[in-house]
């Protein structure tokens, strides 16, 4: 973990030092894990997006890492926060933000083709990362049902494959599709499109 202001770095070769900020080091980090060509190659399980056949597991509140099971979500509910589970190991993918989703339950007459054929039964898991800044997206809309960026503002229409319904977020959310095993909420695909968000250095 990176505590102070600052981290010196040594210049390969020359023996002098570079100040930079922590800020700098994390964006450093981000970048290297969004767009690095071999950025899930070599790492630890907990670390890789979620995988086929994994569970989501509730990341908050009284049920924090159980299963999340489809009776218990409430259509038009809050989001809820989750990550996926191995489910034989009961490796949790939670080595990354990155990984984590927001689960909502939705009518399924509500939402439209495109968003139907990543859902569980109405059930939609969507990335909580922010495509504008990377901030997460955990507030919502009570009265238009969108999921809601408490950075900037942006709001996400999660009947419309989170397209963005306000704000600079420039793309949609990344969904995470799923089906229904047994009652449980498993992951049936990889993301559908890239994780994040772009900032420029």
């Amino acid at each position: 973990m990176i505590k102070n202001s600052e981290v010196n770095l040594s210049a390969a070769g020359n023996g002098s030092s570079k100040g930079i900020s922590r800020r700098t080091v994390c964006k450093m980090g981000v970048a290297v894990g969004l767009y690095g060509p071999f950025a899930t190659m070599g790492q630890p399980a907990e670390r890789k997006r979620p995988q086929v056949g994994d569970q989501l597991i509730y990341d908050a509140g009284p049920n924090f890492g159980e299963l999340i099971k489809i009776e218990d979500l409430v259509i038009n509910a809050p989001p809820i926060a989750a990550f996926a589970r191995e489910p034989v190991d009961q490796i949790v993918r939670d080595g990354s933000r990155l990984n984590r989703v927001m689960v909502v339950r939705l009518d399924p007459a509500s939402i439209n083709d495109k968003t139907r054929k990543h859902a569980a039964q109405g059930v939609m898991a969507y990335s909580a990362v922010c495509t504008h800044t990377g901030c997460d997206v955990f507030d919502w809309n009570k009265d238009e049902l969108r999921m809601v960026c408490p950075c900037h503002g942006s709001e996400f229409d999660v009947h419309n494959a989170a397209h963005v319904a306000t704000g600079p977020a420039p793309r949609p959310l990344a969904i995470l599709p799923l089906s229904v095993e047994a009652g449980q909420l498993t992951v049936s695909g990889a993301f559908t499109r890239r994780v994040g968000f772009q900032q420029q250095f």
